[in-house]
């Protein structure tokens, strides 16, 4: 099979500057979305610290047989799973060490998500409350749980869903990249299957339009180019309160 990327970053109509990152790939098919948080520009820095060091991983990688990590392998996870989990604890390690150093930077961290595509299966690496999301049948559904302070209350049963979206405490994020100087990292793995399209987004983007929204997005827009424009386009409508950033891939055939 193939896969078509598209994707894209935007500052939105209420921020000073962008805390977003994205990486689309150059020579692994591996695709990720940061939103950074911080004071000043940390948060900026902690995203593109994140994004580099894992992309920085995957090209050390690619051609190693035996590797060698800073972390127990686990011998009963593929290999490749491995290798995204690392690359993020990786990542996480290199914003705590930059915040050691520079106390202007003290606080500073950032969410990730990660798609990793092979030939047979689809490895999503997640860590904070930015999403990916499966677009198969015309029917959209989102892969990822938040790790917000939000989400689990609903999981608690202590704010219903519809509660939720006037909760003063909505964006309190309760894991992400540079919290700690270890993290747990979720892996998803998926059987792609052709015409799949999975969405990466900050929630930038799921946070003012509906799932939806985003689906009917997706339905008529088959030039991906286009569907991640309209999708940044229809955020900024919606009063386009944070950052913007979504990514596509599409499964296509041989």
């Amino acid at each position: 099979m193939r896969v078509r990327f598209a994707g894209a970053t935007d500052i939105g109509r209420k921020r000073s500057h962008n805390e977003d990152s994205v990486s689309l790939p150059a020579d692994t098919c591996l695709a990720i979305v940061a939103d950074g948080m911080g004071g000043h520009a940390s948060g900026e820095l902690a995203s593109k610290i994140a994004v580099e060091t894992i992309v920085r991983h995957f090209r050390q990688t690619a051609n190693a047989q035996t590797l060698t990590w800073p972390y127990k392998v686990d011998r009963g996870t593929r290999s490749d799973v491995n290798r995204l989990t690392t690359a993020i604890m990786l990542a996480n390690i290199e914003i705590c060490e930059h915040a050691h150093r520079e106390s202007h930077t003290k606080g500073m961290g950032t969410t990730v998500v990660a798609l990793h595509l092979l030939d047979d299966t689809a490895i999503i690496g997640h860590v904070g409350d930015s999403r990916v999301y499966l677009y198969r049948d015309r029917t959209l559904s989102q892969l990822t749980e938040d790790h917000s302070l939000i989400n689990d209350y609903i999981k608690m049963k202590r704010v219903t869903a519809e509660e939720a979206e006037n909760w003063r405490h909505k964006n309190v994020i309760v894991r992400a990249l540079g919290m700690k100087e270890s993290v747990q990292v979720d892996i998803i793995s998926e059987s792609p299957r052709v015409g799949d399209v999975y969405l990466l987004c900050s929630d930038g983007l799921s946070g003012m339009i509906t799932d939806d929204h985003m689906a009917a997005v997706l339905a008529a827009e088959s030039d991906l180019e286009a569907a991640v424009q309209r999708l940044i386009d229809d955020a900024n409508e919606a009063g386009g309160i944070d950052n913007i950033t979504a990514v596509l891939a599409r499964i296509e055939p041989p």
